[in-house]
C-alpha cells in the first residue's frame, strides 16, 4: 500500500526490542471550551497488520486505513511485532509480543494521554490477512482470561483472515507461511496448532465480523468460510460478507469500493 498517509501522534513502547512499538492516532477534536474542559474520550480501533507473519510488512502499509479510521472518530492503535526470520520472531516470540503489546496497551495509553481512549466496551480488534489470526487468537485470549489485566476486546473485524492454520499449513499456503511462524506442521507440533488456528480456539468469545474479496489471489477464500462455519457451529455471533470483485489489499484501502464495507463492520462493533 502506498497511499498517502500521515505518522502516528505518539509511538509507545512495551518492550525492549525494536519491533517492540504501538503507533497510536488519536481524533481531532474541537479546542477546548472557555472552562477548559478535557476533549471526549474516544472509541478505540487495534489495527493487526499482515504479511503472512514476514518481515517484508509492518504496521506502515496500513497507516492510510490507520489515518481513515481517525476520521472515523477512533482512537486508532497498530501495535508492531516481531516476525519470522526477525531475532526472537516466529515461535513463540510473534505471539509473546502481540500478547504483551495488547496487556500493556490500556495502561500505557492512560498514561500517555489521560482520558482520550475510552474502553468501556472493549476495543474494536481489526486484522487483516495474517493479522486476522492474530485478532482472534487475541480476542478468544482476552475472553478466557477475563481479568483486568487483559485488554477488553468488543468484537473483532476479521479481513481476509488467516483463520484455518491447520488447512493453510496443508495446502503451503504462501509457501510454507504456517509451519514457518509455528516452527513445523501439524503432525509435528500439534499443540501450536491448538494454541493459535483461530478454527480451533471457537468458540472466540466477542461479536465477529468476517469480510473477504471474491478476487483475493493471496488467501483463498476457503479460509473464512471455514472459520465461519466452525464459529457458527460453537455459538458465536458472527457474521461474514463476500466482496465480488475484490482483491486482497482493497479491504484496507480507504479509496477503494470495499471500503465503505469494511467501515460500516467495524461501526457495527462500535
Amino acid at each position: 500500500m502506498r497511499r498517502a498517509a500521515t505518522g502516528p501522534d505518539l509511538v509507545l513502547r512495551y518492550d525492549v526490542d525494536p519491533e517492540n512499538v504501538i503507533d497510536v492516532r488519536f481524533p481531532q477534536v474541537e479546542a477546548a471550551g472557555a472552562n477548559g474542559s478535557a476533549p471526549p474520550p474516544a472509541p478505540v480501533a487495534v489495527i493487526l497488520h499482515g504479511g503472512f507473519w514476514k518481515p517484508e510488512f509492518d504496521r506502515v502499509h496500513t497507516r492510510s486505513m490507520a489515518d481513515a479510521l481517525v476520521g472515523a472518530g477512533y482512537v486508532v492503535v497498530t501495535p508492531e511485532y516481531r516476525r519470522v526470520r526477525q531475532p526472537g520472531g516466529g515461535w513463540p516470540g510473534t505471539f509473546e509480543d502481540v500478547a504483551l503489546a495488547l496487556d500493556m496497551l490500556p495502561s500505557l495509553l492512560e498514561e500517555a494521554e489521560p482520558g482520550r481512549a475510552d474502553l468501556s466496551r472493549g476495543a474494536v480488534l481489526i486484522g487483516h490477512s495474517a493479522g486476522g489470526q492474530l485478532a482472534l487468537w487475541s480476542a478468544n485470549r482476552s475472553v478466557a482470561r477475563g481479568d483486568a489485566g487483559a485488554l477488553p476486546v468488543g468484537g473483532v473485524v476479521a479481513l481476509a483472515p488467516v483463520a484455518d492454520l491447520t488447512t493453510g499449513a496443508r495446502i503451503d499456503l504462501d509457501d510454507g507461511a504456517v509451519q514457518d511462524v509455528l516452527g513445523g506442521d501439524p503432525a509435528e507440533v500439534p499443540e501450536r496448532y491448538a494454541f493459535a488456528d483461530p478454527s480451533l480456539l471457537v468458540p472466540i468469545g466477542v461479536r465477529i465480523a468476517v469480510l473477504h474479496g471474491a478476487a483475493d489471489p493471496y488467501v483463498p477464500m476457503q479460509q473464512s468460510t471455514a472459520f465461519v462455519a466452525a464459529a457458527t457451529a460453537a455459538g458465536d455471533a458472527v457474521s461474514f460478507t463476500e466482496l465480488p470483485g475484490t482483491d486482497h489489499f482493497a479491504l484496507i484501502d480507504p479509496l477503494s469500493s470495499a471500503w465503505p464495507t469494511v467501515l460500516a463492520a467495524i461501526e457495527s462493533l462500535r
